[in-house]
């Protein structure tokens, strides 16, 4: 059986993500780090309403709790393997470059960018050597690719994965693996929340923040066989804000 892991999946884009994965019959594993209690209220809508799900806790920027999280995962699945990774976990810790503390820079770049390598590099082989590969969809962002003041960290996190998603897509799309990155824009999510949205809107030439269930219909259609062709793309869904 093939399975599907969201990092970050307990709440805003990754709980959107989870569920419609579910929705497309596939089994999900819902990675968290510390939010117990939404991390399970995301596994029991999707188990209520017919799907597949289940929990593993580890801190992304850890190898060795990948690691041993994966290890135990896969001896109790022997037979089966994970052909979806959605590298969706990132942080925000926003301020301007001069007056960022270290431990801001370094947090952001290690879940970001850090937890997409470990996680990455754990699963790609199984994906690899399977007959029907796999698909890997890493979560960028607009700051990723026009940046934005106030986010040198989260921007050179987010460009960083894009570089990254072009260069191993070339890396593996002979044995049927692609590797595509999603930019949102704003949308309405926790992220996001603290923000001025009613100034933002203005901004966005659709005037309204998307929703977070938009971004999971496009990982949605990554994930699925009518994108098999489809590698080392990064798709903006920012309302035509660029």
């Amino acid at each position: 059986m093939k399975y599907a892991l969201v990092t970050g999946g307990s709440r805003g884009l990754g709980r959107a993500i989870c569920l419609k994965l579910s929705q497309m019959g596939i089994p999900v594993i819902i990675n968290y780090q510390s939010n117990t209690a939404a991390a399970e209220e995301v596994c029991n809508e999707i188990t209520n309403a017919g799907g597949q799900a289940a929990l593993l806790r580890f801190d992304v920027s850890k190898p060795e709790e990948i690691n041993a999280a994966l290890d135990s995962w896969e001896q109790e699945h022997p037979d089966d393997y994970i052909a979806y990774l959605v590298n969706n976990a990132g942080i925000r810790r926003d301020n301007v470059m001069f007056m960022m503390p270290d431990e801001d820079w370094h947090r952001v770049l290690d879940i970001t960018l850090n937890g997409f390598f470990y996680i990455t590099r754990r699963l790609l082989p199984k994906m690899m050597m399977r007959k029907h590969g796999g698909r890997i969809v890493n979560m960028s962002s607009l700051s990723g690719l026009k940046g934005m003041a106030g986010q040198v960290n989260y921007s050179a996190a987010k460009a960083a994965i894009i570089g990254a998603t072009k260069a191993l897509a070339q890396e593996a799309a002979a044995r049927s693996v692609t590797v595509n990155a999603v930019a949102p824009g704003f949308i309405e999510t926790d992220m996001t929340k603290d923000l001025p949205m009613e100034e933002l809107k203005n901004l966005v030439p659709a005037k309204r923040f998307g929703k977070a269930e938009e971004v999971a219909a496009l990982v949605g259609f990554l994930c699925s066989d009518d994108a098999a062709y489809i590698t080392g793309e990064v798709i903006s869904i920012n309302g035509g804000l660029y």
